[in-house]
Formats: C-alpha cells, structure tokens, sequence
C-alpha cells in the first residue's frame, strides 16, 4: 500500500492526500513533522535528506517534494485525466504547477505563518500587508488565466489544479482583502463542490 509522511495540516501534504483521494487509491498516511517528530531521524532522513514532508513510499519507491509526488501519481494511475495525455495540456498543467512554486508560494507563504503560526503579540503586520499586496498580484494572473475556461487547462481537472488549488483554498480562508476576483472565485468554488478537495484541503487552518 502507498504510504504517505506527513500532517495533514502541511499545505504540500494535502496536495498529494488530495490527489490520492481524488484517484481513490487507498493509502496509509503517518504523522510526520512539527509536533509529531519523526522527519530528523536517521531512518527518515534516509528516505529523505531534506527531512521535510512529504514523503511517498511506493512499495520501496521513494519520493519527495510535493508537486513530484502529484506528477508521478497522475502519471501512474490517470494519463488523459490529471496527467493530460496531449503534450502541449501537459507542459501547460506543468507550467502553473511550477508557478505555484515561484510566485505563488513565496508571496503566500511567509503571510500564513504570520498570522496562523505566529502568535498575535508578535506578528509582522508589514509582512502580513506586504502579503497581501504581492498575493492579490499573484491571484489576479491567475483570475486573468481562468476567463472563458473551466480550468486551469481546458474543461476538465488536471495537476495543476492540485497545486494550485491547495494554495488558492489557504488564501480565501485567511481573514484578509481577497481582491474582486470573479473567474478566481468560480474556479474555486468548483473546486471547493469535490468531496476529495472537502475531505483532505478544506480544513482549519493551523
């Protein structure tokens, strides 16, 4: 069986739990991380030098870094559905999974922390504010992408969408200005009607 390291509160985790439950491939997930350890010991770091999560083990395969980890499920278990079968679909799921990694990522990343890890006495409030300014950016390419199609890369749900949807499900549960955003905002309210995306993103935040 396919076992996963990882909390389920880790963003780059919930993007493979979500693809596993997408693919209804069963799996095992273990706590791994922050409180629950494990990720700096010998036998981890093994599998992983990075002694980060996610980790995959497919029976005695292993994987690391998230959106990898998406790639080769996709490609394993769904070619024409997640992993897109033509070549040019597939370079461009590839593309806004990289750019959730450049721009996306970093612009939302250090904001989070802020004010869900960071305790309220000692938060940055220019962090938080330059956060927000640099994701409104960010999201409002993504707002211009998604105009006249249902997805990220045509009319049906691909890799891209695990990447980047995980992230965009964190940015519209923070408490701050989400911009006016329309396409944005029906791309992921399609996103949010997936029991697979209900059942392993949506959760509280922490």
């Amino acid at each position: 069986m396919l076992k996963v390291w990882g909390r389920t509160n880790s963003v780059n985790v919930q993007k493979v739990l979500w693809t596993l439950d997408e693919l209804s491939l069963p799996f095992e997930r273990i706590d791994a991380g922050l409180q629950f350890g494990k990720n700096r010991e010998s036998w981890f770091l093994a599998m992983n030098p990075n002694g980060l999560i996610p980790t995959l083990d497919d029976d005695g395969f292993i994987l690391w870094e998230s959106n990898s980890i998406v790639r080769y499920l996709a490609a394993k278990h769904d070619l024409g559905g997640l992993w897109p079968s033509d070549p040019r679909a597939r370079a461009t799921a590839e593309m806004w999974m990289d750019w959730q990694l450049s721009k996306l990522a970093g612009a939302l990343g250090p904001m989070f922390t802020e004010l869900i890890r960071t305790p309220q006495e000692r938060r940055n409030a220019s962090v938080v504010e330059r956060g927000v300014n640099d994701c409104l950016g960010v999201f409002g390419v993504l707002d211009q992408a998604l105009a006249g199609r249902a997805f990220l890369v045509g009319e049906r749900l691909t890799m891209a969408e695990i990447a980047v949807g995980a992230l965009t499900h964190r940015w519209y549960a923070l408490d701050v200005d989400h911009g006016d955003y329309p396409e944005l905002r029906r791309w992921y309210e399609a996103l949010s009607e997936r029991p697979a995306f209900q059942r392993q993103v949506m959760s509280p935040l922490s």
